[in-house]
């Protein structure tokens, strides 16, 4: 995922905490703030070292990552988010994390369904 996509800086974190909604499952809390004159969203990502060593963390980021690259045109485009990871994702693999995600980005109302038409024509291309 490219840099322009990520939230680095503490004062553009704080202000999603502060002036974004927050929607969360039992693997994830995400924050969401929309920003109209954005053309891209943006991730920023924290997971505490409560959830375990050094490499646990940087798989989970990785995933996370992944996950929302292959959400990307799903996603909506005006918004920052920021992904805090809980205790449960540590053990989680790369499959539970991204339907984990989904679920929660569904749940705040962030996530477009996906024409299932589409990707069946798809699909079907990739076979032949």
């Amino acid at each position: 995922m490219k840099k322009a996509f990520r939230i680095k800086d503490n004062a553009e974190f704080q202000a999603v905490f502060k002036k974004g909604k927050s929607v969360a499952n039992r693997q994830f809390v995400i924050y969401m703030l929309e920003k109209k004159e954005q053309t891209h969203f943006r991730i920023g990502l924290s997971v505490s070292k409560k959830i375990g060593n050094a490499v646990t963390r940087n798989r989970i980021k990785r995933y996370i990552r992944q996950a929302f690259h292959e959400f990307q045109e799903q996603v909506s485009h005006n918004k920052d988010f920021v992904i805090i990871a809980r205790k449960p994702a540590a053990e989680m693999d790369y499959h539970s994390v991204k339907k984990s995600l989904e679920h929660v980005l569904r749940l705040g109302k962030s996530l477009k369904k996906m024409n299932r038409t589409k990707n069946n024509q798809d699909f079907n291309q990739q076979k032949q």
